[in-house]
């Protein structure tokens, strides 16, 4: 059972250290309430430079809780959190069974 929990950690960091800053955590609370968003439009709402913004979409991007789509010559971000909330789910699911099997 704690390997399991373990491996749940492991396969989590990824998403952890994405979201232990907290422009990020911004930003993802602004693509979940606004559904799409331009990195104009993020920058206009953060206090952050546009090179910033792009730099922090591209992490998310890479980690997977983001996605893109191009639409003309603009791109739109928005979240995808489905596999990051249900691995979440899995690992609380775990540390409860750890704690309720002592």
């Amino acid at each position: 059972m704690a390997e399991e929990t373990m491996a749940l950690f492991r396969s989590g960091m990824p998403i952890f250290s994405i979201f232990q800053d907290e422009n990020r955590q911004k930003i993802i609370l602004l693509l979940c309430k606004n559904k799409k968003l331009t990195v104009n439009q993020i920058t206009d709402q953060l206090e952050l430079s546009r090179p910033a913004v792009s730099h922090h979409l591209k992490l998310m991007l890479d980690a997977g809780v983001i996605t893109v789509n191009k639409v003309g010559k603009e791109r739109f971000y928005q979240a995808a959190l489905d596999d990051t909330v249900q691995l979440l789910k899995k690992l609380t699911d775990s540390l409860e069974e750890n704690i309720s099997s002592k």
